[in-house]
């Protein structure tokens, strides 16, 4: 009985997939010529490219004859492979192999539609690709601009770097140019959109687009504001522009110095010694939490007065005191001391020459020494001189 069963249920999945697999057919194999554009337009007295593609589908890999008939009188047709004339090609099996019509149709062509056929054939297959090529005028030179994101954020420190892509609408190759027209003190270099090479120009085949990049940069002391600029591409008489904006948010710009813009002080060893900094803002936005901080010589020690300025406006100015503190030891001569200061958005630094000098005691101390030896020297003289 259970036998039964199961003969009767595989008979059942043998109905319902038996029909569904004898409905599958295996792919077709063959040889084949095609090419997207099999009606193309050429002009009176140029070469026209168009591109073909043999395909092998399943069949064994075989030499196949490349030719071409129908073509009128006077033109000039040509198969090319890998750039070069050739009158054969041999795709593997389930491969293709991609050739180039070469046409250059007389200068005096007369307007109409000329139709060729380009034939493959191999030992065991062949195949024809019928085309048409049209004589025609020219399509008048036509450019378009395409900016992705035509605003932009940032500061005057900030790259704008505006992505766009330019489309040849015309019916033959041009070399495009193109440019940007800003405030004064901007500047600007157009990319491909990832590369990295400056360009000033680039070659867009006929029907074809390049997508590129352009990087602005505004002068450091710009104010913040809204900044529009102008794209434009050009070829040949045809030409397309477009407007993006920098949206330019306000930056503090710090600076450090000495009074007076001295980069020196004086120091003792072992006594504090001020040092009087100028923390000045000069740029278009407050600074928020401004911090000073300093390295000096091993063993020595400094210290601020004040350590912090919760807000610095733009074009303000204030005085801090660095306390340096030299080793008691040191010897006289000049130093080196790097003073800082940092904030939200921006932080500077500036080197300061420290000339110790030691304390005055030590020359007491030194010329009493040099005293001691001279008249020890002299008794010695006076003493043994007699013997």
């Amino acid at each position: 009985m259970r036998t039964a069963i199961l003969s009767l249920l595989f008979a059942v999945v043998l109905g319902i997939s038996g029909p569904a697999a004898m409905a599958a057919e295996p792919p077709p194999k063959g040889l084949w010529l095609t090419t997207d554009f099999p009606s193309a337009t050429v002009r009176p007295g140029e070469i026209t490219t168009i591109r073909l593609k043999l395909q092998n589908a399943g069949l064994p890999p075989e030499v196949a004859a490349l030719s071409v008939s129908g073509v009128p009188e006077g033109w000039k047709v040509d198969l090319l492979g890998g750039g070069q004339p050739v009158t054969s090609a041999m795709p593997g099996s389930n491969e293709s192999v991609t050739l180039s019509l070469r046409v250059e149709a007389p200068a005096k062509s007369q307007s109409g539609r000329y139709p060729i056929v380009v034939q493959a054939k191999t030992a065991s297959a062949s195949t024809e690709l019928p085309m048409t090529l049209s004589v025609g005028t020219d399509l008048p030179a036509k450019l378009s601009l395409k900016v992705k994101l035509p605003e932009l954020r940032g500061n005057p420190k900030s790259s704008f770097d505006y992505q766009f892509t330019v489309s040849n609408e015309s019916g033959k190759d041009l070399i495009v140019r193109f440019g940007v027209d800003t405030q004064k003190g901007f500047t600007s270099t157009f990319t491909e959109a990832y590369g990295s090479n400056e360009l000033s120009s680039i070659p867009i085949e006929a029907g074809q687009s390049k997508d590129l990049k352009v990087s602005i940069k505004p002068p450091r002391d710009i104010a913040a504001g809204s900044y529009p600029a102008r794209l434009r591409v050009e070829a040949e008489g045809a030409s397309d522009q477009t407007q993006v904006v920098m949206l330019i948010q306000g930056q503090p710009t710090l600076r450090l110095t000495g009074k007076d813009g001295r980069l020196s002080g004086e120091a003792e060893a072992g006594k504090p010694s001020p040092l009087t900094l100028i923390v000045s803002n000069e740029g278009t936005a407050a600074a928020e939490e401004v911090e000073v901080s300093g390295t000096v010589p091993q063993n020595w020690k400094v210290d601020f007065t004040p350590k912090t300025i919760d807000r610095l406006g733009p074009g303000e100015r204030k005085e801090v005191v660095a306390t340096i503190t030299p080793f008691n030891k040191a010897l006289a001569g000049d130093y080196q001391s790097t003073m800082r200061v940092s904030a939200k958005g921006d932080s500077v630094s500036s080197d300061f020459r420290i000339t110790l000098t030691t304390s005055t005691l030590w020359g007491i101390v030194g010329v009493g020494i040099i005293a001691v030896a001279l008249l020890v020297l002299v008794g010695a003289v006076a003493r043994f001189g007699r013997r």
